[in-house]
């Protein structure tokens, strides 16, 4: 569950310093050395990761001081936080309202952000004379705006949706989606965007398809 949080809450601080780094890059692409210095990358990866620690180090002593029965069995694949509190026999409202504030705080408030971005970027875009620079531009946050979609759709619909009226089979296979479908993605929306991973891989398959 602790590595799980981390990973999660990190992920989506990083997402929201990338639409910065467009915003930066389209908007003000003549502070871009400035705004976008080495330190300020740094320090930005460095706050996301605290921020993952610090929320994974609040919900897991809170979640496991809580009395759950002596041989509990998660209807789940993995420690999620929902799943793991719903089996604690009582004193669940406190970590119920650290959920639903880290929710609101590391979901919707960076969401917010990327939006606010690609606004103003879809600003800029329509000030733009040139179809070429609409392409470019198009073409560099696509992979972006995927990751954001998947990202935080899936995890809008697990922690903010009503709980209510889910299955297990339906928390399970939107769990997929977070943990497994949405990082292996990650990788190859990002390299296939890359010029000589694409010759690379159209190397591959012609070395592998015999010509006729």
């Amino acid at each position: 569950m602790y590595n799980f949080i981390v990973l999660g809450i990190s992920e989506g601080c990083l997402l929201t310093a990338m639409a910065y780094d467009r915003y930066v890059a389209i908007c003000r692409p003549l502070h871009y050395s400035t705004l976008m210095s080495r330190r300020a990358c740094t320090a930005m990866v460095g706050i996301s990761w605290l921020l993952g620690i610090i929320t994974a180090t609040t919900h897991s002593s809170l979640i496991f001081t809580l009395p759950f029965p002596s041989r509990p069995t998660i209807p789940h694949f993995l420690c999620d936080i929902l799943p793991v509190l719903r089996l604690a026999s009582a004193g669940k409202h406190r970590s119920e309202i650290s959920v639903m504030t880290a929710t609101v705080v590391f979901i919707m408030v960076p969401f917010s952000l990327i939006v606010t971005s690609y606004v103003c970027i879809l600003g800029a875009i329509l000030a733009m004379g040139s179809t070429q620079s609409h392409r470019k531009v198009f073409s560099t946050c696509s992979s972006h705006l995927l990751m954001v979609s998947l990202f935080f759709g899936t995890a809008s619909i697990t922690y903010i949706w009503p709980q209510e009226g889910s299955s297990v089979t339906t928390d399970r296979i939107l769990s997929l989606f977070c943990t497994i479908i949405t990082p292996v993605l990650n990788p190859i929306i990002y390299t296939l965007r890359n010029k000589e991973v694409t010759r690379a891989l159209r190397h591959m398959v012609k070395r592998q398809v015999p010509s006729p």
